[in-house]
């Protein structure tokens, strides 16, 4: 049975930069439509493109528009997305139910991935991923993030799990998935908004060629899945891991009290961090996303140097 087409859509840009061959970074859509108010989301999304590009790369931020898959967006439908009001969250679960009914939704992690990896795009830069919500034992809730690691081949380069979430458990799921958990830099895997958590990290490399090789050798051994690329903040950027617990544990407590739950904890934790942190969360994610976008680029650079020769 021959699998229906999909409707994918490429900018002109990433047109162009595919028919060269040229290096290519994958960038979500959720942290425009969900992330901040406009006209906020619009200049960090430029801002995060103008790293991409400035860093040698071209940028492919992924949205589904009218029901169309885009691979990249033009300046235009950049700023329409920012301002666009009930725009969908796209995972896995409800991405080709958006496409089919010719909906607008952003993609998140898992939805960027199958995106990105339909489009031949083997790095993605994001902020954090999902992961095991604190009391997954009882409700479950767990990411989808988590099993697109596990089956879609893609590198996907973040500052860490969000720092709200259950780290031990989302470590431990990811290694009984088969994920590589990579550290850049340090030894200890780190806490989104923080360089270091408690938690040692599985595996470190130190440079984005050595990164580009273990994306290479899980597809020489047949590997499915990506690798997760975790990227400390910057020094200068981070709120210390000692000076946000407390602020965390009274965000979950705020939240269990007003009984937020399912979708709605994870904008309410965030919000009410930023709150408690007067604006400085927001700071440093910008800071964490614009440093993954630009060694998202340094790695596509060597993936582009080590691919293997196009067929003419």
């Amino acid at each position: 049975m021959t699998r229906p087409s999909l409707p994918l859509r490429f900018s002109k840009e990433v047109a162009e930069a595919r028919d060269k061959g040229a290096p290519l970074v994958a960038l979500e859509s959720t942290i425009i439509t969900h992330g901040m108010p406009y006209p906020q989301n619009l200049e960090v999304a430029r801002q995060v493109e103008e790293d991409v590009r400035a860093a040698g790369a071209i940028p492919a931020t992924i949205a589904v528009i009218d029901g169309e898959l885009h691979i990249g967006l033009e300046a235009d439908e950049l700023e329409t997305l920012a301002n666009a009001k009930g725009v969908a969250k796209l995972s896995r679960a409800d991405m080709a139910v958006c496409i089919a009914t010719g909906g607008t939704g952003a993609t998140t992690v898992a939805a960027t991935m199958i995106a990105a990896h339909a489009a031949g795009i083997e790095v993605f830069a994001t902020g954090g991923i999902g992961g095991v919500h604190k009391g997954a034992e009882e409700n479950f809730d767990i990411s989808a993030d988590l099993m697109e690691l596990a089956q879609t081949p893609v590198s996907v380069i973040a500052a860490g799990a969000k720092a709200i979430l259950d780290v031990p458990k989302t470590l431990e799921v990811l290694e009984t998935q088969g994920v590589p958990v990579i550290t850049v830099g340090q030894d200890h895997f780190p806490a989104f908004w923080s360089r270091l958590s408690a938690l040692k990290s599985p595996l470190r490399l130190d440079d984005p060629e050595a990164l580009a090789a273990a994306h290479r050798a899980r597809a020489a051994l047949g590997l499915p899945g990506g690798q997760l690329i975790a990227n400390p903040i910057p020094e200068a950027d981070e709120i210390s891991r000692d000076e946000l617990a407390p602020i965390i544990a009274q965000a979950q407590s705020d939240a269990t009290h007003h009984e937020i739950k399912g979708k709605g904890v994870t904008p309410y934790l965030l919000q009410r961090i930023y709150e408690l942190t007067e604006g400085r969360s927001l700071t440093a994610n910008i800071a964490l996303v614009r440093n993954n976008a630009r060694l998202g680029a340094a790695v596509a650079i060597a993936l582009s140097a080590s691919a293997p020769a196009r067929k003419k």
